[in-house]
């Protein structure tokens, strides 16, 4: 993912290293690497955001860069979403974050995104100097996110279209989620078989084949992972285990 085409996140006067840590791990769980902090009330850099941002604190932390104004943390952004849930008397589009982070991904210039401090929010001298505001359609009588659930929610959407469809490819999945295959069940359905076979349960002789049938019937309509089957044999030999 090119990091020139990622919006830039902005984090305006954040109050708790604990919150800008937090946002860092949202932001590297959709690709995005670029955080800048305007003013940081408890200074930085914060050990607390470090410890909160875990695997994030190398990819995001490490590369952040302190302003003291957001119009210089600005700098070389070409157009600015501000996130805010309250009604604002300034004239200005206002977007989801889908229809938002559409913009984002079609703007060829450099985009960011502004989150104001958590108390408050931003100030309407932050929000004039975005060109769009962002309002997350939430519960009207509790509209209040916190920072790093807002940043997840962006980053959510920016990701939508740039990483991988699946939340688990295949290929990355440990062999003990991925399918069963046919071969798999057929074997699961004969093991099943031979057993209850041994213990009596196709009785009486006339019944059996339409037993057998079901069973078998049964056992293709099941949605089962390899790690399913193996449970599944082991469960029956330790129940048949003289």
């Amino acid at each position: 993912m090119q990091t020139d085409r990622q919006p830039v996140i902005i984090l305006v006067r954040p109050q708790m290293g604990e919150n800008i840590g937090a946002a860092a791990r949202a932001m590297l769980n959709f690709g995005l690497t670029e955080m800048r902090l305007v003013d940081p009330r408890d200074g930085w850099p914060n050990p607390r955001a470090v410890a909160m941002a875990s695997g994030a604190a190398g990819r995001v932390l490490d590369t952040a860069r302190v302003y003291p104004t957001l119009a210089e943390a600005m700098e070389g952004v070409d157009y600015a979403f501000a996130t805010t849930a309250r009604g604002r008397e300034l004239t200005k589009p206002v977007f989801t974050p889908a229809t938002a982070m559409e913009q984002a991904r079609a703007h060829d210039g450099r985009t960011a995104i502004i989150f104001g401090p958590e108390r408050a929010g931003l100030e309407n001298e932050d929000v004039a100097r975005a060109n769009a505001i962002v309002t997350v359609p939430v519960n009207p009588d509790f509209p209040s996110l916190n920072l790093a659930q807002a940043v997840l929610l962006m980053g959510y959407e920016w990701g939508r279209d740039t990483l991988p469809p699946e939340p688990a490819p295949q290929g990355r999945r440990p062999a003990g989620e991925i399918a069963a295959d046919r071969i798999e069940i057929e074997k699961l359905g004969d093991h099943y078989e031979e057993k209850l076979q041994a213990a009596g349960f196709f009785f009486p002789e006339t019944k059996a084949p339409a037993m057998r049938l079901n069973l078998r019937n049964m056992w293709s309509r099941l949605t089962l992972t390899r790690g399913d089957v193996q449970i599944l044999h082991g469960m029956l030999r330790q129940l048949t285990r003289r």
